[in-house]
């Protein structure tokens, strides 16, 4: 008995030794780490908190609200959504999302991915080229290709003239639906990325067996393609639906809002408001409205396809 509990001691003692030893060890790693904390609270939380604040003031960029900032409550939240403008924003915004992102990146880029999987590698290699050069051109460069491409005296009229249709302002006939083609173009190749990655993680033998049971294509791709890639496809509605959400330079270089409110969204209003009317403090009450519209969306997405975080 005397000899167990020397043991025990001795196990207590040598434990507590190595808890003691890796202190210094976890010292390090802070010490390691404090420098990205510290960019991070400068750079990321910083202006955070700063937008929260100036939200709830009337901070402008001239005039005595721009020496004397005063706080205002929820006034620009009241003022807001009193305005009819604001309203046209956010369904143009949403328009937008579904049209753009939805619609158009998530299911492009799947129906991509699957179209390649188990293809050639040099096939496959030289659509990816094609696809992403569209997502690494910058976004105002691709604004003004596609505003060449749509113009009165673009290249799309050009091609309608000679086979002897008539040209469409399609810029102003159809604003939306070109700044939407011209997002889904741009932004599609990496929704088809993270596809192809999750689907060449599904194993082949249970497409095969399934296969030999009788299931066509369809049912495969529905019944068990689908639910392992279930998560790869709610985290890339998530990131998508945040850049598109954000989108500002490519709608103001095509169309500018316009015409009218057509292609105003969200991004574009809140622009409007801070640098062309001034009021900064009206902008960033704006931009957490446009914050909360993805935090909305992307909690949707996790609860509609059940996946857990």
């Amino acid at each position: 008995m005397r000899a167990d509990v020397q043991t025990q001691r001795n196990q207590i003692g040598s434990s507590s030794i190595g808890k003691k030893k890796k202190d210094p060890t976890a010292l390090r790693s802070v010490l390691f780490l404090l420098p990205s904390w510290i960019l991070l609270l400068i750079f990321f939380i910083g202006p955070i908190l700063l937008t929260f604040y100036f939200s709830f003031t009337n901070l402008a960029l001239t005039g005595t609200q721009a020496q004397n900032i005063e706080f205002v409550g929820f006034q620009n939240f009241v003022s807001m959504f009193e305005d009819p403008t604001f309203r046209i924003s956010v369904m143009k915004t949403i328009v937008f999302l579904f049209l753009s992102a939805i619609v158009g990146q998530q299911i492009l880029g799947f129906l991509l991915a699957i179209l390649m999987k188990e293809k050639n590698p040099t096939f496959r290699r030289l659509i990816g080229i094609i696809v992403i050069a569209g997502w690494v051109t910058p976004e105002i460069v691709v604004a003004f290709c596609w505003v060449a491409f749509l113009n009165d005296n673009g290249t799309l009229n050009m091609i309608l003239n000679a086979i002897g249709l008539e040209s469409i302002t399609w810029l102003y006939t159809f604003p939306m639906i070109s700044v939407c083609i011209a997002n889904i173009w741009h932004g599609t190749a990496f929704s088809m990325m993270v596809f192809q990655a999750s689907l060449d993680d599904v194993p082949k033998t249970i497409e095969e067996a399934a296969t030999i049971d009788g299931a066509s294509r369809l049912q495969v791709l529905i019944r068990i393609i689908l639910p392992m890639v279930k998560g790869s496809i709610v985290t890339n509605m998530i990131l998508v639906t945040l850049q598109t959400l954000g989108v500002f330079t490519l709608i103001f270089t095509m169309t500018g809002g316009g015409p009218g409110t057509s292609t105003q969204t969200l991004p574009i209003f809140m622009y409007n408001q801070a640098f062309v009317n001034y009021q900064l403090g009206y902008g960033t009450a704006i931009s957490l409205v446009l914050l909360v519209i993805g935090i909305i969306a992307s909690l949707f997405y996790i609860r509609s396809m059940k996946v857990k975080i």
